[in-house]
């Protein structure tokens, strides 16, 4: 199957920055809808890439888009809502359930054939969060489509690298506090690489072998967020106190921050975090993976200070 120009919805976020550039880099053409082109500067100077603004909300807008492409790609996902509503708000339901319903539809009605998706470690429409509730059901709608379009979805634990809202959004906090509460320090999470997710997805467009298929994505090695917290600690210098939190201190927590115009955190988090984000046994991984450990990665974009950091950073920014 050969794929000259992709649609990449939710590509001017951290992931879709990483795929956008390997595409880039492959000569592969790349449009990125966007509501807010000036936002996205680091992208637009990228060769093959193309950013209208568009409401990609709309299902005819989507099949206006979808139109001369050869594949879509769909990153769309939300962390937090405003809401809380059984089985998940309106927020979840219309980024992680009716988008992708459009984008069927929009394939559909255009002629595109192959959909790649991002689902998340352990969606399940039964799962303990409205966040693995929708993306759950949202999976389970572009796989039902397999056959009339070439699906398939990937299922990432928690993702890091340079951009990332993870252990970055920690060693913020970390270096300008002396206190860090942590609840959950024994949530375990299997982190992986943005850009070794950003390969599979490029890898898999055009491999016949992977339509139909749902793969993990995770890391080497599992840890607990006490240990990362740790860890970023280490990498930034802090002398920080990390003070574990209880169950419902933690949830009390959660939802204070919640509040926030921008939450870092919400109780929506922590229900997801009641199922570590591991894979144990055996799993559905892409074939040739090999994951990248994050002890090489994570100092070169916590430790900012260093030269090497610094110099990755304005890589990062330039799309290089």
């Amino acid at each position: 199957m050969d794929i000259k120009k992709v649609l990449l919805l939710g590509g001017s976020g951290f992931v879709g920055t990483y795929i956008a550039n390997r595409l880039s880099q492959r000569g592969i053409e790349v449009t990125v809808p966007t509501r807010r082109r000036e936002r996205t500067k680091a992208l637009i100077m990228q060769p093959g890439i193309e950013m209208p603004e568009a409401n990609i909300r709309c299902e005819k807008t989507l099949t206006e888009l979808m139109r001369g492409h050869d594949a879509v790609i769909n990153l769309v996902g939300v962390l937090h809502s405003r809401d809380v509503v059984l089985p998940y708000s309106q927020d979840f339901a219309e980024a992680h359930v009716e988008l992708p319903k459009k984008i069927i539809a929009a394939c559909k009605a255009s002629g595109v054939r192959r959909l790649v998706h991002m689902s998340a470690l352990h969606a399940d429409p039964k799962g303990p969060s409205e966040y693995l509730r929708s993306k759950g059901d949202g999976e389970a709608l572009v796989m039902a489509a397999q056959g009339e379009l070439d699906v398939t979805v990937f299922r990432p634990s928690v993702i890091f690298g340079l951009g990332d809202s993870f252990l970055s959004m920690f060693a913020s906090i970390l270096k300008k506090v002396p206190f860090f509460p942590l609840g959950f320090g024994h949530a375990r999470f299997q982190p992986v690489w943005a850009a070794d997710v950003a390969d599979a997805f490029v890898d898999c467009l055009g491999d016949a072998s992977t339509f139909g298929q749902a793969y993990e994505l995770v890391g080497p090695k599992i840890y607990t967020l006490r240990e990362l917290v740790d860890y970023t600690k280490e990498l930034t210098g802090s002398t920080a106190t990390i003070i574990p939190l209880s169950e419902g201190w933690a949830y009390l927590q959660a939802g204070l921050m919640w509040l926030a115009p921008q939450p870092m955190l919400s109780p929506d988090n922590l229900r997801s975090m009641e199922i570590d984000s591991v894979c144990e046994g055996s799993w559905n991984a892409p074939a040739n993976w090999r994951p990248t450990a994050l002890e090489a990665i994570a100092p070169t974009y916590i430790a900012l200070n260093t030269p090497k950091g610094k110099l990755d950073s304005f890589r990062f920014r330039a799309g290089r």
